[in-house]
């Protein structure tokens, strides 16, 4: 079973944000919260701590009968789209204008358990047999 957690509207450029995204995919949940909160780009990684957290939550409200310390979660998929972006006005040399654009993101974020997966693969083994 997989909880999905979104965080829509996030300020920061879909391609930084990405950079730390890619780190974090297919790891485990405790492994990438370890990357999250302790790599250089602080800002955007309190923002995708409190993503993958709300996540874990979300599993666990899906999941009452599974403790979440004795499954082995792990990022399923985390994907960053494009957002609106913000366009603004800065003044440029012999009264010309330059346009700014300030952009943002959305990220969505799909964790699951590795038991799901060997409970299936096992089941496919015995029925080929």
């Amino acid at each position: 079973m997989e909880a999905i957690a979104k965080l829509n509207n996030c300020p920061y450029s879909p391609r930084k944000m990405r950079l730390l995204a890619d780190l974090i995919r297919g790891k485990s949940v405790e492994e990438a919260l370890n990357i999250v909160k302790f790599h250089s780009k602080k800002t955007y990684g309190l923002k995708l701590e409190k993503l993958i957290l709300s996540a874990i939550s979300n599993y666990q409200i899906q999941n009452e009968e599974v403790k979440i310390d004795e499954t082995s979660l792990f990022i399923k998929s985390i994907t960053v789209d494009n957002a609106r972006q913000l366009k603004r006005i800065r003044p440029a040399p012999q009264g010309r204008a330059h346009r700014i654009r300030k952009r943002s993101n959305h990220v969505t974020l799909v964790i699951d358990s590795n038991e799901v997966e060997i409970v299936t693969e096992n089941i496919e083994e015995n029925t080929a047999e």
